[in-house]
């Protein structure tokens, strides 16, 4: 007997059921996976009673009178064997000790009817109830099933029990008489069908959201993988550092307003933010009329500052440094903004918006539309991001050598040290790059308190005793 429940929870609950009536069997819910083949393998011997959940045992068929091989196993084991480093002798003579004992129980079992399926109730699919019926009669073994339906299952509940009530009422069904009139089992077969549409709507509905994030993964992936395959990043760089000029140029100097009303100071400001330039002052009087001209000078200007960089570094490091920059290369205590965490951050943001967009649908516009209109903004963001921050960090690199101190002993000094570090201004609150080295304890001077420890003022007397204000001893002194 396999009696098929729809759920752990029933299927635990059945078990109680038979416990109490003293009726052994075994309980398959996908809970106890180490020891699931070994149950459903034994299934089909006499008087064996399984109870399973439809993700149950699967790919395992149910032999009537055992499975040998799992049988053989067990002798094996009982006589201090493994199974798995037992000597082929040993393992020959258990199996054909096992098949003495399953070919005899596979003829008493298959004369009695073979495996008889009990379905608790219909599932919402019938492809799993169809899957549950086809555990028996298999490789022309016999077999039977039933399904034993009420009107307060789930599924007759929420989409079928009016009518089928209404059909009963007219049949004049009694309580406890078989129902196999065709009418029920059409109506339940519709209910079903509901199901399934439903189901399915679902599904499509989460794999077209979860094509957006398909198309936008490829991307990244793409530009991730030609950081680590493509050693060299200069015309990526390059590029990007064009469309960073041509984005930071219209937002100062609009196309269509007049070279006098552009805002040369917001424009020197931002250049000088992410590009470590500032323009010279006579630009604004030359003959500049338009604003492709101003891009074309300002690359011009960056790709030399560029060039300066490269040679500042050394080409070699510089492209290295290119590929860890854009890929966001991370070490203990910091680490550069790139692609990875900027992914990472996405993927965050996406997920919020998915939570909340199905609320459009009260506005009467479709979620779907509303959430690919703006996960492609958000992921447009992002990338002019990515550009905006690759480009920052790499102009504000600088290779510094810092020389060790002298030591008074007879110790050599330490070897000079090499690193690079990026220049901390204050105007990028997310950048993680190492801040620049800070100075020394001695170059800090300490800041003169009184006697019951608040700080002197720049007019109070001074703590020396001289008698003359602070700001007039001792911190002109200390300056």
């Amino acid at each position: 007997m396999l009696v098929g429940t729809v759920s752990i929870e029933k299927s635990e609950q059945l078990s109680k059921l038979l416990k109490r009536r003293g009726i052994p069997h075994q309980v398959l819910n996908a809970k106890y996976h180490e020891r699931e083949a070994e149950i459903i393998a034994q299934a089909g011997r006499e008087k064996a009673v399984t109870i399973a959940t439809n993700m149950a045992g699967r790919g395992t068929d149910i032999l009537l009178g055992g499975n040998p091989d799992f049988l053989a196993k067990a002798l094996l084991s009982k006589s201090g064997l493994d199974p798995a480093t037992a000597p082929a002798e040993a393992r020959e003579q258990a199996w054909q000790q096992a098949k003495k004992t399953t070919d005899p129980e596979h003829d008493r079992v298959a004369g009695l009817g073979g495996l008889h399926i009990i379905g608790t109730e219909r599932h919402e699919s019938r492809r799993i109830d169809n899957q549950l019926r086809g555990r028996s009669g298999r490789q022309g073994d016999p077999g039977s099933s039933r399904f034993y339906l009420s009107l307060e299952d789930d599924l007759l509940r929420i989409f079928g029990s009016e009518r089928i009530q209404r059909i009963m009422d007219r049949l004049g069904m009694e309580e406890g008489e078989p129902i196999e009139h065709k009418l029920v089992t059409r109506a339940i077969g519709t209910a079903q069908k509901r199901v399934e549409t439903r189901n399915f709507e679902i599904r499509k509905h989460l794999l077209e959201y979860d094509d957006v994030m398909n198309k936008q993964r490829e991307i990244v992936y793409g530009i991730r993988r030609q950081c680590l395959e493509d050693e060299n990043q200069e015309p990526t760089v390059l590029e990007w550092m064009g469309e960073v000029v041509a984005a930071t140029v219209a937002l100062y100097a609009p196309a269509g307003a007049h070279p006098e009303d552009w805002d040369w100071a917001g424009l020197n400001e931002a250049l000088h933010r992410q590009f470590e330039l500032r323009l010279a002052p006579d630009v604004k009087d030359s003959e500049i009329l338009s604003q492709p001209a101003l891009v074309e000078l300002v690359t011009t200007e960056v790709e030399r500052v560029y060039r300066e960089r490269e040679a500042e570094i050394g080409p070699e490091m510089f492209h290295r440094l290119e590929r860890w920059i854009m890929l966001g290369l991370e070490w203990e205590g910091g680490g550069f903004r790139g692609i990875n965490q900027l992914w990472r951050e996405h993927l965050l943001n996406m997920d919020h918006l998915k939570e909340g967009i199905g609320l459009r649908g009260y506005g009467q516009r479709d979620p779907l539309t509303e959430y690919k209109k703006e996960a492609f903004d958000i992921f447009q963001e992002m990338i002019e991001h990515l550009k905006e921050v690759v480009v920052e960090q790499l102009f504000k690199v600088r290779s510094t050598r810092e020389e060790a101190a002298p030591v008074r002993t007879a110790l050599a000094s330490p070897p000079v040290r090499q690193s690079l570090w990026q220049e901390s201004r204050g105007n990028s609150p997310d950048s993680s790059m190492p801040a620049a080295p800070a100075r020394t304890r001695s170059a800090v001077r300490a800041e003169p308190r009184t006697a019951d420890g608040q700080k002197v003022g720049r007019n109070d007397l001074c703590p020396c005793g001289s008698g003359k204000k602070y700001k007039k001893c001792c911190l002109l002194k200390g300056a």
